[in-house]
C-alpha cells in the first residue's frame, strides 16, 4: 500500500525530538520493511532542507511550512496553510491510507475520501485536542487507558460515535535494546562523567518547565545539602538546534541561572542531545532517572525505558503516569513533593537499588514495540472510508450527573487538578464525591457551587 503520514513536529535522519517522534520513526519502518511504502509529510526548518530516508521504502519529507520554532504551529499567513493544504491534497490523491501522527492535522474536509488513522500522543498541546473534536475519519488512538478517558469526557461528550473510534495501544518498547548497555567510549566523549566515581541522576526530557527542571534542581539541592551526596552529576541534554530557538535559548539561561545560584555548578553536565543509538548507554550510566514534572503525559516513555535499562526511576503521579505502572512496581511521588523525592533518590543512590525482576517482569509483559507496531499496523492496513462521527449536544439539566474527571486524582493532601498543577482541599466537593460515587445532580449541591466547580474542569457532566 502507499501510506501518507503526517507529521507537524520535525523530524531527523538520526534524531528524535521526543518519544512521539520516536514511535512514529518505529512504525514507519515497520510499515516499509513489511513492504508498503511510505511517505511522512513534516514541518521543515532550516536544518533539514532536504527529503530523506529512514528506510528505502520511507521517505521523509521535511516540506510543510508550519510556523517554527515550536509552539502555534499554525500561527503562519494563511498563504503557507493554502501550501500545506496543496501539498497534502497532492499527496493524498495518490495514497491508499493517511495517518495522522498526534492528530495535527485538523484539515479534515481533506481526507474524507481515504481511510484515515489518526493518534493522540499528548493531552496537552491545542493542535491535538482540536484535532480529536475535528476528527472524521475512522480510529483515533491513544497510548492509554488515562487518554481515552480524557477524549470520552472532553470531544467524547459531543460526538458519541467518537467512543467506538478510540482504540487504546499502549507504547511499547524494544527491550533488546532498552536494557542495560554499559558505557562506550562514545558516549563517554560527549558527557564528561566517571560512573565509577559519580553518584550519576538523569534528567532526560526536553526543556519545558512542565517537564520537571525545577524540581529536578531542588532534589538535586537536597542530594547535595541534606543528604550530603558530593558526588552528585546531575545529566540534563540540551535540545537540537538551541541556537535557532532564541525561546529555547533563554530558558537554558534560566536553568544555569538557578543551578549557579543553588551553587550547583560543578554538579550538573549540560550536554548535547543524545542520539537514538546511544540512548540505553545514556539510561544505564543513572542511579536514577527523575520524571517529577507536572506535564500531562499521554503516555511518557523515560521512566520505563530507564526501568528496563536497570535505572530505578521516581515519577510524579500526574496523568497517565498514576496508572501505566502499579504504585508497588515504581517510586511515585505526588507533585511538588521534593522532599520525599530526594528522600527516595538518595536511598536508591546509596544502596544501590536497580530495577526489580516483578518490575521488569510486568514491561516486558505490557509494555512490547512488537504488539504496539502489529496493532498500529493492522490498523491502519484495514482501515475504511466511514462517515463522519454525529454531533450531539446534550444541555446540562437536572438529570445531569456530575462525577471527577479522569485528570484529577483524590490524594492524601486533596484533589490533584493535572492542568492547574496544584491540590486543592474542597470538603464540600469531596463529601459529595463520597456519598455519590456515581455521580451527584444539581439538587443535591448548589447549583452555583456545581458551576464554579464544573468551570475549573473538577466535575464533568455524564448522563
Amino acid at each position: 500500500m502507499r501510506i501518507v503520514m503526517f507529521s507537524i513536529t520535525p523530524l531527523f535522519p538520526d534524531h528524535d525530538l521526543g518519544g512521539a517522534q520516536k514511535h512514529l520513526r518505529a512504525l514507519a519502518l515497520h510499515l516499509a520493511q513489511a513492504g508498503h511504502q511510505v511517505t511522512v509529510l513534516c514541518t521543515g526548518r532550516s536544518d533539514t532542507p532536504t527529503p530523506f530516508n529512514w528506510h528505502p521504502n520511507a521517505l521523509v519529507k521535511p516540506i510543510l511550512p508550519f510556523k517554527q520554532p515550536f509552539p502555534h504551529p499554525y500561527d503562519t499567513g494563511a498563504h503557507n496553510l493554502a501550501v500545506i493544504t496543496q501539498i497534502i491534497g497532492d499527496h493524498l490523491a495518490a495514497a491508499d491510507r493517511f495517518y495522522i501522527h498526534d492528530g495535527e492535522w485538523t484539515f479534515s474536509f481533506t481526507y474524507t475520501g481515504i481511510p484515515t488513522v489518526a493518534s493522540l500522543r499528548d493531552n496537552v498541546y491545542p493542535e491535538t485536542a482540536q484535532g480529536a473534536f475535528q476528527f472524521r475519519g475512522q480510529t483515533l488512538v491513544v497510548p492509554a487507558e488515562y487518554s481515552r478517558q480524557f477524549y470520552l469526557q472532553t470531544a467524547g461528550r459531543f460526538f458519541p460515535d467518537l467512543a467506538a473510534r478510540l482504540k487504546v495501544i499502549p507504547n511499547g518498547m524494544d527491550w533488546k535494546r532498552y536494557t542495560f548497555t554499559p558505557p562506550s567510549q562514545r558516549i563517554l566523549d560527549l558527557i564528561p562523567v566517571d560512573p565509577a566515581r559519580h553518584a550519576i541522576v538523569i534528567h532526560p526530557h526536553r526543556p519545558e518547565a512542565s517537564k520537571g527542571v525545577w524540581q529536578t534542581i531542588d532534589v538535586a539541592h537536597r542530594l547535595v545539602t541534606e543528604y550530603g551526596i558530593a558526588n552528585l552529576r546531575v545529566l540534563m541534554p540540551r535540545w537540537i538546534g538551541t541556537a535557532n530557538d532564541p525561546g529555547v535559548a533563554a530558558f537554558y539561561e534560566q536553568v544555569e541561572a538557578e543551578i549557579t545560584a543553588r551553587d550547583l555548578r560543578e554538579h550538573f553536565i549540560l550536554h548535547p542531545w543524545i542520539p537514538a543509538n546511544l540512548i540505553a548507554q545514556y539510561y544505564s550510566l543513572g542511579r536514577v532517572t527523575l520524571v517529577l514534572g507536572s506535564f500531562i503525559e499521554a503516555f511518557g516513555n523515560t521512566a520505563y525505558e530507564s526501568l528496563g535499562c536497570g535505572t530505578p526511576a521516581i515519577i510524579a503521579r500526574v496523568s497517565s503516569q498514576r496508572d501505566i505502572l502499579p504504585e508497588t512496581l515504581v517510586d511515585k511521588v505526588d507533585f511538588g513533593d521534593n522532599a520525599r523525592a530526594a528522600g527516595i533518590a538518595a536511598g536508591i543512590i546509596t544502596s544501590g537499588r536497580r530495577t526489580s525482576p516483578e518490575t521488569m517482569a510486568y514491561l516486558h509483559t505490557h509494555y512490547r514495540v512488537e504488539t504496539q507496531l502489529a496493532t498500529y499496523a493492522e490498523t491502519i492496513l484495514n482501515a475504511g472510508v466511514i462517515d463522519a462521527p454525529r454531533y450531539v449536544h446534550t444541555p446540562i439539566s437536572a438529570a445531569t450527573r456530575f462525577v471527577l474527571p479522569v485528570w484529577c486524582y483524590r490524594g492524601a493532601r486533596g484533589i490533584y487538578h493535572d492542568y492547574r498543577a496544584d491540590t486543592t482541599r474542597d470538603a464540600a466537593l469531596e463529601r459529595l464525591l463520597d456519598a455519590h460515587p456515581d455521580g451527584f445532580t444539581l439538587a443535591e449541591a448548589s447549583p452555583e457551587q456545581v458551576e464554579a466547580w464544573y468551570r475549573a474542569g473538577f466535575v464533568v457532566p455524564v448522563g
